[in-house]
């Protein structure tokens, strides 16, 4: 299923969602400039977060990379789809918390979706990178405060191809159970490269206290 759109409007244009997209695509740029120049393995190892370093030589320079590794991507498949599912789900979620709480929000995710990754395989000596992990707090976030949204989402099986209009807990509840059963099949692959299923689950846990939080709040308000 590969969500394209969703129904639900906002107050505000989600400025701070595009600076993102923006940031990202600027990175992306930077690292073909990389590639173009042979220089590309090294800096994803410099920038990128490698478990092994952080549980075995943690340094300010490893500690920085948790911040570096949410702007790298490793290719136009995994920055495409990272940045339409930021801006389906973003700017809803950027319009509830406010310009400056969501981009704390979005880093923090960042944060500790590569931590749970870390833990999960902390041994593992392929950078993470990718924007995914403060991707997945955002989703987190979206299913808790707007589950009965309505997104539009593509249904690929085999050659059909199909636009069905899904509520959000639907999408992203079956997003999050991929995410925990592949994670699950990766436990003890300590070297191989892929996916960092782990960092999905945790940004995604991480989006759902935050959004359970923000809906007792406006309870509160009410």
């Amino acid at each position: 299923m590969i969500p394209i759109r969703d129904h639900l409007p906002t107050r505000h244009f989600a400025w701070v969602t595009a600076a993102l997209i923006a940031v990202n695509a600027l990175a992306f740029l930077t690292e073909l400039l990389w590639k173009t120049g042979g220089v590309l393995g090294q800096a994803i190892y410099t920038m990128g977060v490698v478990p092994y370093e952080v549980t075995h030589s943690f340094s300010p320079q490893v500690a920085i990379s948790f911040l570096t590794s949410i702007f790298l991507h490793g290719g136009f498949m995994h920055i495409g789809s990272n940045m339409l599912y930021l801006w389906v789900f973003g700017n809803n979620v950027e319009d509830a918390m406010g310009k400056l709480q969501f981009l704390v929000f979005y880093l923090s995710s960042g944060f500790v979706a590569t931590g749970a990754q870390v833990f999960a395989q902390p041994n593992a000596q392929v950078p993470t990178i990718g924007a995914s992990g403060a991707i997945a707090g955002v989703l987190g976030a979206y299913i808790l405060m707007f589950p009965r949204s309505r997104i539009d989402t593509v249904l690929l099986l085999g050659w059909f191809i199909r636009v069905v209009r899904l509520p959000a807990i639907i999408v992203l509840g079956f997003w999050f159970i991929l995410q925990l059963f592949n994670g699950v099949l990766s436990l003890g692959l300590e070297v191989a490269g892929g996916v960092a299923w782990f960092a999905h689950i945790g940004g995604f846990i991480m989006g759902m206290t935050t959004g359970l939080l923000l809906r007792k709040r406006r309870r509160r308000w009410l």
